[in-house]
């Protein structure tokens, strides 16, 4: 099974030439924490409420794409979600790296010898019963188009894809239009997904502010 924050870059990549899609830096760094964060939950290391993130288990769970964090928050001092994905949006390119990295060791992605184009070579990915499950974009949009209950993967998918702005990139505008309204619905189950987009928002006012103003960003 394909952890939260490989999916999400999969997400970003396009079909036709391997490269990210156009969303800002800033947003697709902040997804990338969310997805470390939501993966820790999942595995039971950690829980959220509307004001604290909260240890369960400091107990490494045997992955470097999740334990580096699990550690720092171990010896963090009761800060909130927003705050762990500020902290880890300063990771996101180490981690995107190392994540690229273990889907080319998977054989779902191909490196070529532009360093930025990645080319896919396998469309499905093995799920933890074994069996086959769709590419992670079809499953998406069978939920998003659909009334189908969504499982808590996808709710965590979709939360990441809205706040990096991955579905303009995915969806042509009748299409957004459509699905509006549902990914409204799912994001919503989601607290970490929530601090995530709030922290989007905050940083993007921020630039706009500082832009106003005459600030320099260093």
């Amino acid at each position: 099974m394909l952890r939260f924050v490989e999916e999400i870059i999969l997400l970003l990549l396009r079909d036709d030439d391997g490269k990210f899609v156009n969303v800002p830096q800033s947003s697709m760094d902040r997804a990338i924490a969310g997805a470390v964060l939501m993966e820790l939950a999942m595995e039971n290391r950690i829980d959220t409420d509307l004001e604290n993130l909260i240890l369960i288990d400091a107990t490494p769970v045997g992955d470097d794409l999740l334990d580096p964090t699990l550690a720092m928050i171990a010896e963090g001092d009761g800060e909130d979600a927003r705050h762990w994905v500020e902290q880890l949006a300063r990771q996101a390119p180490g981690i995107r790296e190392a994540t690229l990295a273990r889907l080319v060791e998977r054989g779902i992605l191909e490196r070529e010898d532009d360093r930025f184009l990645w080319v896919f070579r396998s469309r499905r990915y093995p799920t933890i019963d074994g069996e086959a499950e769709r590419e992670v974009k079809l499953r998406i949009m069978g939920v998003l188009f659909s009334n189908e209950i969504p499982s808590p993967r996808d709710v965590v998918i979709i939360s990441l894809a809205h706040a990096c702005g991955i579905f303009n990139e995915l969806l042509s505008k009748r299409e957004l239009e459509q699905a509006t309204a549902r990914i409204e619905q799912v994001r919503k189950l989601d607290l970490i997904g929530q601090a995530m987009s709030q922290s989007i928002q905050d940083f993007e006012t921020w630039l706009a502010n500082a832009a106003v103003q005459g600030r320099g960003f260093f």
